[in-house]
């Protein structure tokens, strides 16, 4: 099996706030140490915006399986899900699929780099 090259930014490409649609999967990519080399990924479901009690705009997202087992954000059950609220401001962590690999393929190669 051979995986197609392809040329890399040197930056990461978050998805805007603008392009979110409810319903979509999308993928939060943190790094748990300051050399970017330890990756925790999280697949959510964009399920929608609402108003903070403060009056701010926030973006919600749920946690994948709880989503498609059906499971909604008020519903009887949703304490069986995990639920993340972030600004439009505070999303650099959030990718679509192919920009969250691509996202890994950097990290894979500062890994490289550090071992050598």
């Amino acid at each position: 099996m051979q995986f197609e090259g392809q040329d890399l930014t040197t930056y990461a490409e978050p998805v805007s706030a603008s392009s979110l649609r409810e319903g979509s999967t999308y993928f939060f990519v943190f790094y748990i140490d300051q050399d970017l080399c330890i990756p925790l990924m999280e697949t959510v479901v964009f399920v929608g915006r609402y108003l903070s009690s403060e009056g701010t705009e926030l973006l919600r997202f749920q946690d994948v399986r709880s989503y498609n087992n059906g499971i909604r954000f008020g519903s009887p059950d949703s304490n069986q899900a995990q639920f993340q609220s972030c600004t439009e401001n505070s999303m650099n962590h959030l990718f679509e699929y192919e920009k969250a690999l691509d996202e890994l393929m950097r990290c894979a190669l500062r890994r490289k780099k550090r071992s050598q």
